[in-house]
């Protein structure tokens, strides 16, 4: 599918003499003369190499000599005050000046980058523009970000009639100097004395000028994202860059995320990983991204762009196929839209992740590797003697012969007594202590077939398949309970036998909780109990316990929870204690 929007013009403004004008004369000759210096990007002065020239698709020496401190020496004075981040312009131009620097603080080399106004670039992504939305630019460095966004900003200023504000941290949007240059149209600009400041500007920007439009360059601190945050969700639209190729480097990037909504790690519950087909932790988006459209800058001509950045951040966590829009501009100026799942890099960057999270979010590798691509892996047709005696072995392992004489006595309602249990993850310490001290008519046992009931830990129920199926077949059923506690296991074990009172649970026998059954442990579990029993229930109050070390409170905790209540841990060791809270 292809779409054909009207023909451009471009035109473009480089001053290019007052930058040569710095230079060194026979640079300046050299430059000059070459019959591509429209093709331009920067001039790189090194101390003791050659000077060279470097363009779109090639490199080459100005001179035969090296450069030496005097030729440094003539361009630093004739360019504009260095700022912190070593940056400096030509005032009333868009060059940029970048300095190299050696321990003692001395600047030893120095990059010209040339800086063009574009006119009529943007018209790949002009309706994109008019409609408001924030849109996030994204390309290596050369690749035109900043000169997009001097037309953007021009465009909207002027032909739209908007409040522009453009964030210039290093003066290479609208120049060096206190006059911006004519390329931003009618559009404002604010300078940062700071390169560290940039957020404060950002937000200062929108406290002070009542901007409809914020224009940023070169997005790099989670200060700044978070500011880019905080300026979208006031209804300004934002325009601004960042480096990395493709949309992926920032989902990748956690300094970055934000931008895109931010990435955070989700259990999900068993049903919804089984509808998805997934692992039970995947990645998800954390919130609504800061730019609504996203515009990958591939070349100076060739332009991804994703109108939905929510919808595509989502469908490349879940591991699906993206399908982008490539805009392009043929060399008869004519702009071409077409969309094919082949162009989007993204489908094969992302198996390349090696991160832990970021595999469990992929639902399959996109192509078989290993045994399965070769065609040697073959399924087995029969099982290994050795697989069968296994087998033989784990089913045996459900019948093992019991040691106790199963003899069965007559109960007060003619019941049979004792119920033999089979236990299964339950600690067997725990249930002969709650037999013990309640005097239950349960006998434990390692014989499935001759059990009367199953005691099970609910999650060994949920993922063991053979023992839900050896009890249907021996028709027996399975108690399950949540945990190892003492409250639950009794609970279990007085339904067993229909002993259980639902309604009001009976006063706890505190020799079920205590450990060592020391005089402390009786005396706090005694305490627990009359909190419970005289106001808890009775006078629906809260009551705070004495500070008790970590081992007693957890008593403390069970035998609350016995009487079906809610109990927390609060302050500071050793004055850490119990509150019990009403039902």
């Amino acid at each position: 599918m292809e779409e054909k929007l009207p023909t451009h013009r471009m035109e473009i403004t480089d001053d290019l003499d007052k930058l040569l004008h710095i230079l060194p004369l026979n640079i300046q000759s050299a430059i000059a003369s070459h019959p591509q210096k429209k093709n331009l990007i920067e001039i790189v002065l090194d101390l003791g190499r050659k000077p060279e020239a470097r363009f779109i698709d090639h490199t080459c020496y100005l001179s035969e000599d090296v450069v030496s401190r005097e030729d440094l020496e003539h361009c630093i004075p004739r360019v504009g005050h260095f700022s912190a981040d070593n940056r400096a312009g030509i005032e009333g131009t868009l060059h940029r000046i970048s300095a190299i620097r050696n321990r003692q603080d001395k600047i030893i080399g120095l990059t010209c980058r040339i800086g063009r106004a574009v006119f009529g670039t943007i018209l790949m992504i002009r309706e994109l523009v008019e409609s408001g939305q924030s849109i996030l630019l994204l390309g290596r460095p050369g690749v035109g970000k900043t000169t997009a966004l001097r037309e953007i900003a021009r465009v909207l200023a002027d032909e739209l009639e908007k409040r522009v504000v453009i964030i210039d941290t290093s003066n290479e949007i609208a120049g060096d100097g206190d006059i911006p240059h004519p390329a931003i149209g009618r559009a404002r600009r604010m300078q940062v004395a700071h390169p560290e400041l940039q957020h404060q500007v950002m937000i200062e920007a929108v406290e002070n000028h009542m901007p409809e439009v914020i224009i940023i360059d070169e997005i790099g601190t989670e200060l700044e994202a978070l500011a880019a945050r905080t300026i979208a969700e006031r209804g300004v639209q934002l325009v601004g860059t960042a480096h990395g190729n493709y949309l992926e480097n920032l989902i990748k990037n956690p300094t970055l995320s934000d931008l895109i909504g931010g990435i955070q790690s989700v259990t999900l519950g068993d049903d919804e990983a089984r509808r998805r087909g997934s692992q039970k932790t995947v990645l998800e988006r954390k919130a609504p991204p800061t730019f609504e459209i996203a515009v990958e800058m591939w070349e100076r001509q060739k332009w991804v762009v994703h109108e939905e950045v929510a919808q595509t951040v989502d469908n490349i966590l879940r591991g699906r196929q993206i399908i982008p829009q490539l805009r392009q501009v043929d060399d008869a100026g004519q702009v071409s839209i077409t969309r094919d799942p082949n162009l989007a890099p993204s489908n094969s960057e992302i198996s390349k992740v090696s991160e832990p999270q970021w595999e469990t979010m992929m639902n399959s590798p996109p192509k078989p590797s290993g045994l399965r691509a070769s065609g040697k892996m073959y399924p087995l047709k029969t099982e290994t003697p050795a697989q069968v005696e296994f087998n033989q072995l784990l089913d045996k392992s459900w019948y093992q012969a019991d040691e106790v004489n199963k003899i069965r006595t007559p109960g007060p309602n003619g019941e049979d007594w004792p119920v033999y249990l089979y236990p299964y993850g339950v600690g067997r310490s725990q249930l002969e202590q709650v037999i013990n001290v309640l005097k239950m008519p349960i006998s434990l046992t390692k014989d499935l077939d001759s059990a009367d009931a199953v005691l099970a830990l609910r999650s060994q129920v949920k993922h063991h398949g053979k023992l839900l199926q050896l009890a249907k077949n021996s028709e027996v059923p399975i108690y399950s309970i949540k945990s190892n506690s003492i409250p639950q296991i009794t609970r279990a074990l007085r339904k067993l036998v229909h002993m259980d009172s639902p309604d009001t649970p009976e006063s706890a026998d505190l020799r079920l909780f205590t450990k060592a059954g020391n005089d402390d442990e009786i005396e706090a579990l005694e305490e627990a109990r009359l909190a419970v029993e005289q106001i808890v229930i009775p006078q629906g109050q809260p009551v705070e316990l004495l500070p008790r070390n970590a081992k007693v409170r957890k008593m403390q905790h069970e035998l609350i929870e016995h009487y079906r209540l809610r109990s927390d841990s609060f302050g500071n060791e050793p004055n850490r204690r119990l509150r019990i809270y009403p039902a």
